[in-house]
């Protein structure tokens, strides 16, 4: 499965690598493309999974605000209930074409 911001491809794993959560497709972190993003400080933290880190996904030298997110460090019932350890693993908002 890829990840693509007006085309270019900003990450790209084996769809059998990806986890679903809540109906978002997260990647493996080793699947992000170099360069792709870039921390926000945009706060989230979510009751059930916890801290939330947003990013900013870069193509072409141009920064598009908090369209991705990962959890660094998840709560270990979210990993109990996802059903996967998803640390660190990377979701994609609208905008960002995934399939």
């Amino acid at each position: 499965m890829k990840a693509r911001l007006d085309g270019v491809v900003v990450a790209d794993a084996p769809d059998e690598d990806l986890v679903r959560i809540e109906g978002n497709w997260y990647f493996p972190p080793s699947s992000i493309a170099d360069g792709a993003l870039n921390e926000s400080p945009t706060p989230y933290t979510c009751p059930w999974k916890g801290e939330c880190q947003y990013y900013n996904v870069v193509v072409d030298g141009r920064e598009s605000a908090d369209l991705a997110w990962a959890y660094p460090h998840p709560f270990p019932s979210a990993i109990d209930r996802v059903g996967a350890d998803f640390s660190g693993y990377v979701a994609f908002a609208p905008g960002v074409q995934v399939s």
